[in-house]
């Protein structure tokens, strides 16, 4: 039996006057969520009202499943999409996830969900065109209610002191591509015909465009230059990145033999700057030596920190990098089974 207090309205535009003055919205105008939708969440997902699905310890936090329902219903999400919102907020709350810090950072930085499997497909998840625009129902609405549940169960109203944020931090979420790579979801060890998302703290995406090059060298050399960009964490924090690379790259990458573990060594081997670069743009301090010349910084502590995904349109030579936040031993990408997260529940 639902347990939230019930409220009563004449028409939904009064709950949605109601809801942004009590500050319950995204500022965006939410689904009333009524009892029977509610109900229809939880019962596609099999899960018990006072179900724990997750929470932020170091705030006193807990998401329910029927309180995560009821903002599930406000994004406007179906109840096929609960069980996907289930699972990325089980990897959100992984102790390694650390989910207070990148929430509550001057920083800024949205989660991040990245979906993998046959649900892509089932549901109708966007990883084509335009994948971090607008137009698909359910990137969007279960990248809404990632962010109304920290808004509203989360504590996010109180402790989210990003500087400038993003707008990430309304919805942020995509699909893969499927190709003859690795998918994320595999090279995390779980099968191919395996659901999954992925979540990871992120910047938003840092645009590289490379119509020039003929060979995978020259492509990778545009991004591990953007990479490297002094002013992101991952110069001095020891995090790590997400890479998408559109299919104009990566067929690029395929033709000449490349896999994608030679891509993340390539980038990992050149996205980096010399120590003397960070003490003459001010990130380290003390003299330009002839030493700091010769020592290098990298965006990333090793290949396998960067998560590189296939996704866009299949037309343009556009690919992006994402920059994290923190250090690895504050927040890291944390992969979850979507059937896993609702069994037993």
């Amino acid at each position: 039996m639902l347990q939230s207090e019930l409220f009563e309205f004449v028409d939904v535009a009064e709950v949605n006057e109601n809801y942004m003055a009590k500050g319950w919205t995204d500022g965006l105008p939410i689904i009333p969520p009524t009892p029977e939708k509610v109900q229809q969440m939880l019962d596609f997902a099999g899960l018990s009202p006072d179900f724990v699905i997750g929470g932020i310890p170091e705030r006193q936090k807990v998401f329910t499943a029927e309180k995560v329902a009821a903002n599930a219903v406000m994004a406007g999400c179906l109840p096929d999409y609960f069980p996907v919102l289930v699972a990325a907020l089980t990897a959100m709350s992984d102790e390694k996830f650390g989910l207070h810090g990148p929430t509550a950072s001057t920083h800024g930085p949205g989660i991040l969900v990245i979906v993998n499997g046959p649900v892509v497909e089932q549901l109708g998840f966007n990883n084509g065109q335009s994948v971090f625009g607008p137009g698909h129902r359910a990137n969007a609405t279960i990248g809404r209610a990632v962010r109304l549940v920290l808004h509203n169960l989360g504590g996010c109203r109180e402790f989210d002191r990003a500087t400038l944020g993003h707008p990430g931090k309304f919805s942020f979420c995509i699909a893969e591509k499927e190709t003859d790579w690795a998918p994320l979801h595999v090279e995390k060890g779980f099968d191919r015909e395996e659901s999954t998302v992925t979540v990871i703290a992120a910047e938003g995406p840092n645009q590289i465009q490379n119509h020039s090059a003929l060979e995978p060298e020259g492509i990778l050399m545009t991004m591990a230059d953007r990479m490297a960009a002094v002013g992101t964490f991952n110069m001095l924090k020891n995090q790590q990145f997400t890479v998408v690379l559109c299919p104009e790259h990566y067929r690029t990458c395929q033709k000449y033999g490349w896999d994608k573990q030679k891509v993340k060594e390539f980038l990992f081997e050149h996205a980096k700057r010399s120590t003397a670069d960070m003490k003459k743009y001010g990130m380290v301090s003390g003299e330009i030596t002839a030493e700091a010349e010769e020592t290098w910084e990298t965006a990333v502590p090793s290949p396998d920190d960067i998560l590189l995904i296939v996704a866009g349109g299949e037309a343009g030579r556009f690919s992006a990098c994402l920059p994290g936040w923190g250090t690895k031993q504050q927040t890291q990408a944390i992969t979850r089974s979507i059937k896993s997260c609702t069994d037993g529940g």
